[in-house]
C-alpha cells in the first residue's frame, strides 16, 4: 500500500495560499509535515482507512478541493516512501495532476527516469554520475553502493545508493509553519487615492481574518506595512486588546495603523497586513456582550464563513472592497 504523498504548490505561491493548501490536507489526514515554501509530504496509512478509498483517489480529492477552493493547481506524487512519493511529483505533466506508484512497482518504474529526476540528486550530483556513464536510475541502482559513495561522497553516496533502490525509511513528521500569518495587496499602478488604499486595506482584513478562523487561531498583534515608489516602506505593530480572529477586532485595528502612517500624497505600490503572536482560538476567552449590533456582525461572520467553505474564499467580501485596485 502506497503510505506517503507529496504535493507541490506552483512557484512564488505566496505564505497565504500556501498555509491554505496545508489546511487542505490536514482535512484529509492528521499527519502532515511543511516543506517550505512551495511542497509538502502527508502519511497516508491511517487516512486511507479512515477515508475508505485508495491513494490516486484521494490524491484527486486534495488537487479538486485546492482548485475549486483556492484556485491553486498542484502536483501530486504517492508512493511507498518519501523519494518515490517526490520523484513522482516532479514527473507529473502540466500544472497540476496525480501520479501514484504502487510498492511493487516502484523499482521498474524508478529504473528509466533520468538521474537527475530522482529526488535528492542536484545538478553537480547529476553532472558526476553522467561523467561515470551513469544516465538513468536504473544503472545508478545497479552499481555497488561502495562506487557510488566513492562518487557523490560517503554520506549522500549511501543515499542515493538507497534511494534509487527505493529504500527509504524516513517517516512523514508533522510539522506546521511559524506562527504567523500575513496577506499582500499590489497596485498595479501607484495609489494615490486613499479611498482605494482603505479598500485594499479592508478586503486584506477580512482575507486575513477568514484565514485566522480556519486555522483555529487568533491573533494578539497586527503589523502594517506600506511600499511606496521608489522602493522605501513603512510600518507599525500595534497591540489588539484581545486576541481575536474577528472582522471587526482586526478591522479596528487595521484602521488605527493607516491612520498612523499619515499619508497625504504618498504614491502607495503595495499593503502588507500580518496578524502577529497567534494562539490557539480556545484559549480567547469569550466575552459576554450586550452589544447587539456586534453580536449580529458576529452572526453574519459565521454565515460568511460558511458560504466561502462552499463556493470558495472570494465568494463573498464587503461591497467596499469593490474598489480595491488589485
Amino acid at each position: 500500500m502506497a503510505s506517503v504523498m507529496h504535493v507541490r504548490c506552483p512557484d512564488r505561491l505566496g505564505e497565504d495560499l500556501y498555509r491554505q493548501v496545508l489546511e487542505q490536507m490536514a482535512e484529509l489526514s492528521p499527519v502532515v509535515q511543511a516543506l517550505p515554501p512551495t511542497a509538502a509530504l502527508m502519511e497516508l496509512k491511517g487516512a486511507l482507512r479512515y477515508h475508505g478509498t485508495d491513494a490516486a483517489r484521494l490524491g484527486e480529492v486534495l488537487r479538486v478541493r485546492t482548485i475549486s477552493r483556492l484556485g491553486v493547481d498542484i502536483r501530486v506524487g504517492v508512493g511507498p516512501s518519501i523519494t518515490v512519493a517526490a520523484t513522482a511529483s516532479g514527473q507529473v505533466a502540466g500544472p497540476g495532476g496525480v501520479l501514484a506508484v504502487a510498492p511493487d512497482e516502484a523499482a521498474r518504474w524508478l529504473g528509466p527516469l533520468p538521474v537527475e529526476a530522482l529526488h535528492g540528486i542536484g545538478p553537480r550530483q547529476a553532472e558526476i554520475l553522467r561523467d561515470y556513464g551513469v544516465h538513468d536510475i536504473g544503472l545508478l541502482a545497479a552499481l555497488p553502493p561502495e562506487t557510488v559513495q566513492r562518487l557523490l561522497g560517503g554520506r549522500a553516496g549511501r543515499q542515493a545508493a538507497d534511494r534509487a533502490r527505493g529504500i527509504d525509511p524516513r517517516p512523514v513528521t508533522p510539522r506546521t509553519l511559524p506562527a504567523t500569518a500575513s496577506v499582500h495587496r499590489a497596485f498595479p499602478r501607484h495609489a494615490l487615492d486613499g479611498a482605494a488604499v482603505r479598500a485594499a486595506l479592508l478586503d486584506a482584513v477580512v482575507t486575513l481574518a477568514h484565514h485566522l478562523r480556519r486555522r483555529g487561531q487568533a491573533a494578539r498583534g497586527l503589523t502594517l506595512t506600506l511600499r511606496f515608489a521608489g522602493g522605501t516602506t513603512w510600518d507599525k505593530t500595534r497591540r489588539l486588546t484581545e486576541a481575536s480572529a474577528h472582522d471587526d477586532d482586526l478591522r479596528t485595528t487595521a484602521y488605527r495603523l493607516i491612520d498612523a502612517a499619515g499619508l497625504q500624497r504618498g504614491r502607495i505600490t503595495g499593503i502588507t497586513l500580518k496578524a502577529e503572536d497567534l494562539i490557539a482560538s480556545g484559549r480567547v476567552a469569550e466575552q459576554i456582550s450586550l452589544d447587539r449590533a456586534r453580536e449580529a456582525r458576529l452572526v453574519a461572520e459565521e454565515v460568511s464563513d460558511r458560504i466561502r467553505a462552499k463556493f470558495g474564499p472570494a465568494a463573498i467580501r464587503p461591497a467596499t472592497t469593490l474598489l480595491r485596485v488589485s
